[in-house]
């Protein structure tokens, strides 16, 4: 596929890939500074890494990406980290789904599709920690481009500092960009995660942004690239906080119901995982975010 955006493009997926190596070699890290105890796996807390692949209607190569899970770890009970660069025609219900919430000039005359993202999702072994979500993304057809992401806390057992902390990390780095995002952006977010069937938040909120496109693609790309840098000083704060506190398994139990609210809200109403689905992306890396055990009342 050529356009005059192939060198953007190259950047915008080359930026997702080194941020998912920051990420990666910080987590283990944090796997590595945590008691391991004389009995422990010394092989646990290391990412297992998969390439994905997604193929078009007639078998063609339509791009894929890289897979990274940490599994049973001492301080991520199930942790992934993917990114992705897929391309070619967008099929109808794809379309359908793009274009319900955004107008794009010339689709159906032309359905090609370019995009690439970084998308993360950690569940914790203390109940203490909070769960994440993060991703930051560029979509491109002919008609136009745009860029995605934001970040977002889960706790099951929540302090207010905590929820504090991390929103005032996000408004940090998204500020200087212009103040009226942050505001804008939370509110999206505390729309967006909230589930209709349970009437409450997934979660504490953060920011989300599923169409900014000011027309200055550097100054748009600059501003997801400080979204994505702000997410692992506001997370890693909160599990250094937490990651040592004394759980009971009344505590597991709780965490366990409250990742039933996660599971229901991503496979009925996340977009994200709608579009993965509908585009022929690998089917386990679009269901990465699944946690590992959850449990309904």
């Amino acid at each position: 596929m050529t356009d005059d955006f192939t060198d953007r493009k190259r950047r915008a997926a080359a930026w997702f890939r080194s941020l998912r190596d920051e990420i990666v070699a910080s987590f283990e890290a944090v796997e590595d500074s945590h008691d391991k105890g004389p009995l422990a796996d010394r092989d646990a807390g290391r990412f297992e890494l998969r390439a994905t692949e997604r193929h078009g209607p007639d078998g063609e190569d339509a791009g894929g990406g890289l897979m990274s899970v940490m599994r049973g770890g001492r301080v991520f009970e199930k942790v992934g980290v993917n990114v992705s660069e897929v391309y070619g025609p967008l099929g109808e219900q794809a379309q359908r789904s793009l274009t319900a919430r955004k107008e794009i000039p010339g689709l159906d005359a032309d359905p090609r599709f370019w995009a690439s993202g970084i998308s993360l999702v950690a569940h914790m072994q203390n109940p203490h920690v909070p769960a994440v979500h993060m991703n930051t993304r560029m979509f491109w057809t002919p008609g136009g481009w745009w860029f995605g992401g934001g970040s977002d806390l889960n706790p099951c057992i929540e302090y207010p500092e905590d929820t504090a902390d991390f929103h005032a990390t996000l408004k940090r780095h998204c500020d200087p960009h212009g103040e009226t995002l942050y505001p804008r952006y939370k509110a999206w977010a505390d729309e967006y995660f909230f589930i209709p069937h349970r009437k409450r938040a997934r979660g504490v909120g953060g920011i989300f942004y599923d169409d900014h496109c000011t027309d200055d693609w550097e100054a748009d790309f600059a501003f997801t690239q400080d979204v994505g840098r702000a997410f692992l000083p506001a997370f890693l704060a909160q599990v250094e906080r937490r990651r040592l506190l004394t759980w009971s398994e009344a505590d597991k139990e709780v965490q366990l119901v409250h990742r039933g609210l996660y599971a229901e809200y991503n496979l009925v109403y996340d977009r994200g995982t709608k579009f993965g689905l509908q585009t022929g992306h690998d089917p386990d890396a679009v269901l990465m975010s699944l946690p590992p055990f959850a449990r309904w009342v």
